[in-house]
């Protein structure tokens, strides 16, 4: 078998210095070799450096194909890094790889946590609302951001969502020898920031205090999301999420997505959503609200009406239809829905609730009706007031 024409390096902050022996033969017979500016500098990279594109594109790698070609990245290149990018245009004889200890291990180790107990989060081009799942009081993080800036946006973001006390470590150029850690709170940290910026490649490390944590569970507060009245209210949420079953990496339709509420916390279960909606102000509000928990990379809103809107979207493993359900609408999701498809209606107009209980009769699945009542003023005293009795048929394909 012939040599891999790619090699992929890691590189931490001493340079070459930390390279194993195959790894500066390999970056010696190169004739090319990509990577960040400050990567190409920290290796002494003559004439062969070719830097990044911006925007970022491995075009310029691939148009290389069959000669010796070195990419360097930091630590790890498969943590948050540029080998998964690349190994998926490749088959695996193409290229080889040698790793150095990643950023998160070096800072895990300066600070004493153990890593398998942290979150270990790349925040370079991702938003940082990704990180409110992951926040609990005493839970540590690690965190991989772009620049200075991005610290400071970090901090205050910490601090608005009510986590300002948290203790940050803010770490620059670690495992080289410009290493540097200061220790802020994070209510403080953009004051302190702002006379002594951080300078990239830069690393914050925190532990989580003084907020609420994000329930872990569907059914989360109605007022957590934008909506105009028009949201599956959080009991009859967290019977549908129930009833839905999110399954990792599963893809879910939500047709009529009103607030998005549904679809939101389908993704904060680990799963993919397309949600449909036809009018621009709730389309307006699924996306704030996807927003709002960081999952803008995998809730997708598509601004239309079904079945039209249907048409070459990704398949899904369910599907949830929370209004505008009718005969048609189904006919067309039925040739949708591979098969194990689940489906999951919910209904509370008369004329919809019948086609349900139809439906359960001609293909069976399984029909349950919901009433619930909250407590209420009355006068000066209190009375059950209830919602509207809620049908829900599930089905599966």
């Amino acid at each position: 078998m012939a040599d891999p024409w790619l090699t992929l390096i890691g590189l931490n902050e001493d340079g070459l210095s930390g390279l194993s022996a195959a790894a500066k033969d390999a970056l010696d017979q190169a004739e090319l070799v990509f990577g960040g500016p400050r990567h190409l500098q920290l290796a002494a990279i003559d004439a062969r450096g070719r830097p990044w594109p911006q925007p970022f594109d491995l075009a310029p790698v691939l148009a290389a194909r069959g000669r010796p070609v070195v990419v360097l990245a930091s630590g790890d290149p498969f943590w948050y890094g540029v080998g998964g990018s690349l190994a998926a245009h490749l088959s695996p004889e193409e290229w080889r790889c040698h790793a150095q200890t990643s950023t998160f291990s070096l800072v895990a180790a300066r600070l004493g946590w153990r890593l398998e107990a942290c979150d270990c989060v790349g925040l370079h081009a991702s938003p940082i609302a990704q990180l409110l799942p992951r926040l609990a009081p005493g839970r540590q993080l690690i965190t991989l951001l772009r620049d200075g800036a991005a610290v400071v946006q970090l901090a205050d973001w910490l601090s608005h969502e009510g986590w300002g006390q948290s203790p940050l470590w803010v770490m620059e150029a670690v495992g080289g020898p410009r290493e540097r850690c200061r220790m802020l709170r994070a209510d403080a940290a953009a004051a302190a920031l702002q006379a002594e910026p951080a300078q990239a490649p830069v690393t914050v490390a925190f532990i989580a205090q003084g907020g609420p944590a994000l329930p872990t569970v569907p059914g989360r507060p109605d007022d957590w999301y934008a909506h105009d009245g028009q949201i599956t209210k959080a009991p009859a949420r967290a019977l549908t999420l129930a009833t839905l079953a999110p399954r990792r990496g599963e893809r879910l339709w939500d047709i009529g997505g009103g607030s998005g509420s549904v679809a939101v916390e389908w993704c904060l279960a680990g799963g993919l959503a397309t949600s449909i909606e036809q009018h621009a102000t709730r389309v307006a509000n699924i996306r704030s609200n996807a927003e709002r928990f960081g999952l803008q990379a995998r809730m997708q809103v598509v601004h239309g009406l079904a079945p039209e809107a249907l048409q070459d979207l990704p398949a899904p493993q369910a599907v949830f239809v929370g209004g505008g359900f009718d005969a048609a609408l189904f006919a067309a999701l039925r040739a949708h829905m591979p098969p194990g498809c689940r489906l999951v209606v919910n209904a509370v107009t008369l004329e919809t609730q019948a086609l349900l209980v139809q439906l359960h009769g001609e293909l069976g699945g399984q029909l349950l009706q919901l009433e619930l009542s909250s407590a209420a003023a009355l006068g000066r005293m209190r009375s059950w007031k209830a919602a509207r009795p809620l049908v829900q048929w599930s089905w599966q394909a």
